[in-house]
């Protein structure tokens, strides 16, 4: 398993440097740079000295060197743990992701538990009692969430909270704790409004799994080797647990290992409707206006949670399923 584990890590990193070289000139290939994109803001805003501060700016953070040499300085000092400086916040990219990482994972994993929670067992439902009262409505629930984008949801909420409940359900903290030390006050603050980003984060990623468990189990179901197991007279719980289920949920993990890479990157429209403190918005930002630092450091995470994720749901496949092994 060791020997295994070390392959798949040693393989990943070919994979890992072509896709940063990749988005690194993705992020070079428009024209210009951050300087050209702050320098034309503040032409806009009637700032007559923006191109002396551009010119600065490009100075200041070596946009004034080619390319392949600011990609080989910031890669070499990344691997020595520094991330470099992104342009927009004017701060060092490991404070600013530092800032920001811990709440993008709370919430997306928070989600991503209360998806697996209910998605899973409402799929086995409703492929043990398919076309029931049950089986329909949990398949109207279903393609409500799939077709309802999560953005639409997160304006749906805010127009009824702050209409109705006189509750503006956005962000992850009031404004008194915002910029407050951590303490018990705090942190009940956070669970108030915890529930909603992770509620409409988790509705799409709950139907989603509702239906593809209802789908595979179904299909399971009517393989000749459960025909095989009802003939010799198992119970059906038996053979839908142990046999059913065991089989059908493959897809679900394998998925799992893909939706990893949403613990960094996080729902970016939700967040941004809902302003939440999350990296989405902060990635988004970094591609729009060129931050290149920033960007990549973004890119390697989340094609590391990625790596993570798909090495993470092998391993579960090998427990799930004894007759997988490790080669």
């Amino acid at each position: 398993m060791l020997r295994y584990i070390g392959h798949r890590v040693l393989s990943a990193i070919p994979t890992l440097m072509i896709i940063v070289i990749l988005g690194f000139v993705v992020m070079e290939l428009p024209p210009g740079d951050y300087a050209t994109y702050h320098m034309m803001e503040l032409l806009a805003q009637g700032n007559e000295g923006a191109r002396e501060e551009a010119e600065a700016l490009r100075i200041r953070y070596g946009m004034d060197r080619p390319a392949y040499e600011r990609f080989f300085i910031w890669i070499t000092h990344f691997v020595q743990g520094d991330f470099g400086d992104s342009f927009a916040y004017r701060k060092p990219v490991r404070e600013l992701i530092g800032q920001n990482l811990l709440m993008t994972m709370v919430v997306s994993l928070l989600s991503l538990m209360i998806a697996w929670a209910i998605g899973v067992p409402i799929g086995i439902y409703s492929a043990t009692h398919q076309y029931s009262l049950g089986d329909n409505f949990f398949t109207m629930v279903a393609f409500f969430g799939v077709g309802v984008p999560g953005f639409l949801l997160a304006l749906v909420l805010l127009v009824v909270g702050t209409k109705w409940f006189g509750f503006v359900p956005a962000g992850l903290f009031s404004a008194e704790f915002e910029n407050a030390p951590w303490s018990l006050a705090k942190f009940v603050d956070l669970l108030k409004h915890l529930w909603i980003p992770c509620l409409i984060v988790g509705v799409t990623q709950t139907a989603g799994l509702m239906r593809t468990m209802r789908g595979n189990l179904l299909d399971v179901l009517r393989m000749p080797y459960m025909q095989t197991a009802r003939a010799k007279g198992l119970k059906e719980t038996i053979v839908t647990w142990k046999y059913g289920v065991r089989n059908a949920i493959h897809p679900l993990i394998m998925s799992l290992g893909m939706s990893l890479p949403s613990l960094v990157s996080g729902a970016t429209v939700t967040a941004i409707v809902l302003n939440l403190p999350v990296m989405g918005p902060i990635y988004l930002q970094a591609v729009r206006q060129q931050d290149i630092y920033l960007g990549g450091t973004m890119l390697i995470l989340i094609t590391v949670m990625l790596v993570i994720g798909n090495l993470l749901a092998d391993l579960l496949l090998a427990v799930v399923d004894p007759r997988i092994r490790f080669e």
